[in-house]
């Protein structure tokens, strides 16, 4: 009989609620923190005033929950701040909760 690695088990298990939420139960506002200290200086240098226009601009290419999360990971990777995932989730958690307002 064949076993199920640990890992592959625990992926499979979790999918459903990464699917419904894909950081979980992230704290938006520990999220907040590291935005404004992370991301606002180059939002603001890439598109003026207070860099907040980079998520309200007509023609936002995020319309998902995963697309947030995925950008940020993207603008982690990309500007080495060295979060960890979750620190991303609670990032993303944070832009939802303040910008984009999507609910799956």
């Amino acid at each position: 009989m064949k076993t199920t690695s640990p890992m592959l088990a625990a992926a499979l298990l979790s999918f459903p609620a990464f699917a419904a939420d894909p950081w979980g139960n992230a704290d938006a506002k520990a999220g907040q923190a590291k935005h404004d200290a992370q991301c606002v200086a180059c939002h603001t240098k890439m598109y003026g005033g207070d860099g907040s226009t980079i998520y309200t601009r007509q023609g936002r290419m995020l319309s998902t929950k995963l697309d947030i999360l995925q950008r940020t990971a993207a603008c982690n990777a990309q500007m080495n701040t060295g979060w960890f995932p979750e620190e991303e989730a609670e990032v993303a958690a944070y832009l939802n909760q303040t910008y984009y307002h999507f609910k799956e």
